[in-house]
């Protein structure tokens, strides 16, 4: 029983600091555009690379 009075704070101190972190997302804007930024991880922005011409000799 003499653990419960290590683990008990422990876990509020951790439930608290997960809290705040997750305030400091919400208020610094990371929930703001989610479809947006699903879009971007599947957008194919690059342009596939045009062959070179071919010339041929005379």
């Amino acid at each position: 029983m003499e653990v419960m009075v290590i683990l008990v704070p422990l876990a509020l101190a951790l439930g608290l600091l997960g809290l705040i972190g997750f305030l400091w997302s919400l208020k610094s804007g990371q929930y703001e555009d989610l479809d947006g930024a699903a879009w971007r991880a599947i957008a194919d922005d690059e342009q596939p690379p045009t062959p070179a011409p071919v010339q041929h000799e005379r």
